[in-house]
């Protein structure tokens, strides 16, 4: 079938373009598929619409994260440093750029970071004042108490520092126990802490043997039962100036001092005894007397035949200074048992 040049095709093709289709139509004539094409698309065009599917879930997904974390990722930059509270909603501006802020001792927040380290307290009944500490960094109402609780900010005590000091001990209860307390003042005008237990020596008199007397520390269920608990023992205690701590001790005799059998008042030659040396310091103080530390004293025979025998118990605290000292009369043998440092009562 002829065409003219300008006659279109029911398909809107020209002369030229339905040879051309013709021609190729003509040479794919003979062309089919291979055996088993047609199962093929089958299953591969279906199989491509998953993966399509399954790639924009997993861009919405992917989107959805990002604009989920990045919000929260910006809200934890800019409120690092910001305080919690809401009463301190207000000073945002301090909280952003990485300033810190706190809860001060009195009970409000306070800031640091600011021009000259200054510190402001804005706790609920506080004055109009600013509440700037005079000293940089130092937050508003720390506690300038020497006696307070806290033992790293106060110095250990010194020699200098401690002073007033007594002893004194009572008399024997019925099992001839003797109980007596040391007692140590701060005579400064700081605070400072008592870092120790300190030590309690002896010192054997007249009759007392030496080698029958020793000092332990005071435990539960010991013969000294008159003696505090050790669960009030105190490892580290700060004294105000002023204040004072105590040491307690009991004597609990093992044995008593020997006899001589006469109950004259003289030894058994008839011979006068020798006075004892005169009593000295805290042992005079407490109305006992006390031997000579550089030797042995006349051993004194009392009426009722009895040799007359002592112990010098002396407590010096950890700093070295001072001594308190008190004897202990017609004891010749026993332990010394001892507490740890205590609150003055």
């Amino acid at each position: 079938m002829n065409h003219s040049p300008d006659e279109k095709s029911p398909a809107g093709l020209d002369s030229g373009e339905l040879a051309l289709r013709s021609l190729l139509h003509e040479a794919v004539r003979d062309i089919e598929p291979r055996d088993g094409t047609l199962d093929h698309l089958r299953r591969a065009v279906p199989a491509r619409r998953a993966r399509k599917r399954q790639a924009a879930v997993g861009l919405a997904a992917a989107a959805l994260f990002v604009g989920t974390a990045i919000p929260a990722l910006l809200h934890v930059s800019y409120s690092g440093g910001s305080d919690a509270d809401p009463s301190i909603a207000a000073d945002s501006s301090q909280a952003q750029g990485g300033a810190t802020s706190g809860k001060g001792p009195d009970g409000g927040s306070s800031t640091s970071g600011g021009a000259g380290g200054k510190t402001s307290g804005t706790g609920q009944g506080d004055s109009k004042d600013s509440g700037q500490s005079k000293d940089p960094g130092t937050a508003t109402g720390a506690s300038a108490d020497p006696s307070a609780s806290s033992t790293q900010t106060v110095a250990a005590c010194t020699a200098d520092q401690l002073g007033s000091s007594s002893a004194t001990a009572e008399v024997p209860d019925s099992a001839g126990v003797v109980y007596g307390t040391f007692r140590i003042a701060n005579v400064s005008t700081t605070g400072c802490t008592v870092g120790g237990p300190g030590s309690v020596s002896l010192l054997a008199q007249g009759a007392a043997d030496a080698t029958r007397i020793t000092v332990v520390e005071h435990a539960a269920g010991d013969a000294a039962a008159g003696l505090p608990d050790p669960s009030l023992y105190v490892p580290q205690l700060t004294i105000a100036p002023g204040s004072a701590y105590e040491v307690k001790f009991a004597w609990v005799p093992s044995a008593t001092c020997p006899t001589t059998g006469t109950g004259s008042g003289t030894d058994s030659g008839g011979s006068t005894p020798a006075p004892s040396p005169s009593p000295t310091g805290a042992s005079a103080a407490s109305g006992s007397t006390t031997g000579s530390d550089t030797g042995t004293a006349a051993q004194m025979i009392r009426a009722d035949g009895t040799v007359d025998g002592g112990v010098a118990v002396s407590y010096t605290p950890e700093a070295g200074s001072p001594t308190a000292s008190v004897t202990v009369s017609n004891a010749c043998a026993g332990t010394v048992y001892r507490t740890g440092v205590l609150a003055a009562s």
